[in-house]
């Protein structure tokens, strides 16, 4: 690969390989999946915009040619120096400085998985995202293959985790117009890549981000929808507003999974698995057993749970090693979702009371409010007696968000409400008895009787002494 080539518009001080405060270059398992999936070894790329070193690098190694367009100067002679035996050359400059004639033919394939936001610089101020889609759509050669990413500005991320410093400037928040800015939400997207000519465009929901993209799925439904919440959660570990978990869950049961993911990839002119990476979704019938249990728990369903517990504990006993979090319920059957978990029966019961408990469920046993209650009235259905000693005194477990926490403040707050006012009824009938004649009739008759009794036992005391 030759040395940069400078076209214009380049940044001289400003890394997005290695930034100091902005956001990384995209990358992820989804991304290297996808193009693998689309890549074929004679095809000559560009890939436009920051992408990680080594996505870069899986690139060269599976294709004939490979061009690069980056803004930043140290990137460019950094990627360079690392692609140095492979073909291609490396264009340093803003969008709107590369020309059409660049490359003669056009390509095979422009990847541009971290979107169109970031191909400009501060010296271009009127480069909306049409005109940069267009420039790259007149780069494709005849029957090309277009991969585009874009963020998603009204994603599950802005329910789970706001973004508190979005009001403060950052080094890369420089002066912009107004047009542009890439349009909002799937649809207009999706809109404006057919306006621009490209039809039959195949859409990815990307989790977590396009920066670390776990996992792209085509839709996000039952098992996918477990594993794009476990994405989710797995980088929003702090406090946040709404459990991560079950925002993404209740999400895709809705329907409304894609339009709520984090990020997109589109594709245009190739055909694609459904799941990137691929395996990574289970596939068969069947439902997600802690999601089983906890609808159980909600409406209160106690045959259920006294028919579905004993089960899972014989499947743990014949060897089976998952929480209900990481198996799958098939009528009476169960099968391993992810990896095995090396706990013994109580471990595992345990776990499922403590997610039941951070996720704010409702409990039908007002005993069952800490996580050693719960766990032994669930061991207790299979025929397991819990030891007192195996939990942490008082251990309390709150619900991870902060909505959750209010649902849950508020439900035990009408619990207290309702046995407050069973407590007042309790008084008043007790009060209504003691002042009824019959009860007063029998105190003055036994009332003696219990004095004179008193006295018999203290004097045989003292006999006995």
């Amino acid at each position: 690969m030759t040395r940069s080539n400078l076209i214009g518009g380049e940044m001289l001080n400003w890394s997005d390989l290695h930034p100091g405060d902005a956001r990384p270059a995209a990358a992820g398992p989804a991304a290297t999946a996808l193009l693998a999936a689309t890549l074929q070894p004679e095809d000559s790329v560009l890939i436009a915009g920051p992408h990680a070193a080594d996505l870069i690098t899986a690139v060269a190694s599976q294709v004939a040619s490979v061009d690069l367009l980056v803004r930043s100067a140290p990137d460019a002679e950094e990627l360079a120096e690392l692609l140095s035996e492979t073909k291609g050359q490396v264009y340093c400059g803003s969008i709107d400085h590369f020309a059409l004639d660049e490359k003669s033919g056009g390509y095979d394939v422009v990847v541009v998985l971290d979107g169109l936001d970031r191909l400009v610089g501060p010296d271009t101020a009127g480069f909306g995202w049409d005109e940069a889609l267009g420039r790259l759509a007149g780069r494709l050669a005849a029957g090309g293959r277009l991969l585009v990413g874009a963020e998603n500005g009204f994603g599950v991320q802005r329910l789970v985790q706001p973004d508190v410093g979005a009001a403060i400037p950052r080094d890369e928040d420089w002066g912009r117009e107004i047009g542009d800015r890439a349009p909002a939400g799937l649809k207009p997207l999706t809109a404006a890549l057919e306006a621009a000519g490209f039809a039959g465009v195949q859409t990815y929901a990307v989790f977590p981000s396009l920066t670390r993209a776990e996992v792209a799925l085509g839709a996000v439904d039952r098992f996918a929808g477990v594993v794009a919440a476990r994405a989710v959660a797995a980088c929003n570990e702090g406090p946040v507003l709404m459990d991560p978990y079950r925002v993404v869950l209740d999400a895709g049961a809705a329907g409304l999974g894609v339009e709520l993911a984090p990020a997109w990839y589109f594709v245009v002119g190739a055909d694609t698995p459904a799941v990137l990476p691929e395996g990574v979704v289970p596939e068969g019938e069947g439902v997600l057993l802690e999601e089983h249990l906890l609808a159980a728990l909600r409406c209160d369903d106690q045959a259920e749970l006294r028919r579905v517990i004993p089960g899972y504990v014989a499947w743990l006993a014949a060897g089976g090693a998952g929480s209900p979090d990481n198996v799958i319920l098939d009528g009476a059957s169960y099968r391993l979702f992810g990896e095995p978990q090396e706990l013994d029966i109580v471990e595992h019961l345990a776990r499922f009371a403590k997610r039941a408990l951070e996720s704010g469920s409702r409990q039908p046993w007002p005993a069952a409010a800490d996580p050693h209650a719960l766990t032994a009235r669930l061991a207790a259905m299979a025929g397991i007696t819990v030891p007192e000693q195996e939990f942490t005194p008082d251990e309390v477990i709150r619900p991870r968000g902060s909505a959750e926490q209010l649902a849950t403040v508020a439900r035990l707050a009408d619990e207290l409400a309702h046995a407050s006012a069973r407590a007042i009824l309790f008084e008043g009938t007790v009060s209504g008895i003691r002042r009824s004649l019959p009860y007063r009739v029998g105190h003055a008759v036994l009332n003696p009787a219990r004095v004179i009794r008193r006295r018999l036992k203290r004097v045989l005391r003292k006999v006995r002494r």
